[in-house]
């Protein structure tokens, strides 16, 4: 069985993360002990809005999948956590999503239906340069780190997303997160896209928004 988040060593595991990382979320939310049975969680998916390059879109774990693939790495997953973190999970990847889409957007890709996530990568142990930066300016680390690459009719762009927690709301009791998006600077295509994003963010129209 392939599908997400079974096994993560094939490239087509629908989803669109690494849950060999879950510690990193799961420590996010209170850590007193709590019943750890799975039953009673919910199968349901969640189809996310992320197309895959062989047809159709990622899709989600279930309440029930996720809980088995943090148990299965010996991450002490709380059950009544699921119902909490499974939709803080797919929120959160969707905003994701939606950066890259405002760095993709005017770069042709809808000339071959649209961009496509073709792989992930989960690296919460490896600090990107401008996290390194901003923990030197005494900033927090980030929790998580994902490498996406992305396909635009053929061009494949690596984007680095690193994942801070922001202030808890006080209504609901739930951590809020800032995402930082950006491609990578591995090629000249996202050396390009840096470069122009810098110039428009300083010297562009003032009417114009930026990501």
């Amino acid at each position: 069985m392939s599908e997400c988040p079974v096994d993560h060593s094939k490239p087509t595991d629908n989803c669109p993360v690494d849950h060999s990382t879950r510690s990193s979320w799961s420590s996010l939310f209170s850590s007193h002990p709590r019943p750890t049975s799975s039953t009673n969680l919910s199968t349901d998916r969640e189809v996310s809005s992320i197309p895959k390059v062989d047809d159709g879109n990622w899709v989600y774990p279930s309440e029930a999948q996720f809980f088995a693939a943090m148990a299965r790495k010996n991450h002490n997953p709380q059950a009544t956590d699921m119902r909490t973190i499974v939709p803080i999970h797919n929120a959160v990847n969707e905003r994701a999503w939606a950066e890259i889409l405002k760095w993709e957007a005017g770069r042709g890709g809808e000339a071959c239906g649209g961009i496509k996530l073709v792989n992930f990568k989960g690296r919460p142990n490896d600090r990107s340069p401008r996290a390194r930066w901003k923990m030197l300016l005494g900033y927090a680390a980030p929790f998580d780190r994902h490498d996406w690459v992305v396909d635009r009719c053929g061009t494949r762009t690596r984007y680095v997303i690193d994942f801070y927690t922001g202030r808890t709301d006080s209504s609901s009791n739930r951590p809020s997160f800032y995402l930082d998006v950006r491609p990578a600077l591995d090629n000249w295509e996202g050396v390009k896209m840096r470069t122009g994003h810098f110039f428009d963010s300083w010297f562009g129209s003032p009417a114009k928004e930026t990501s």
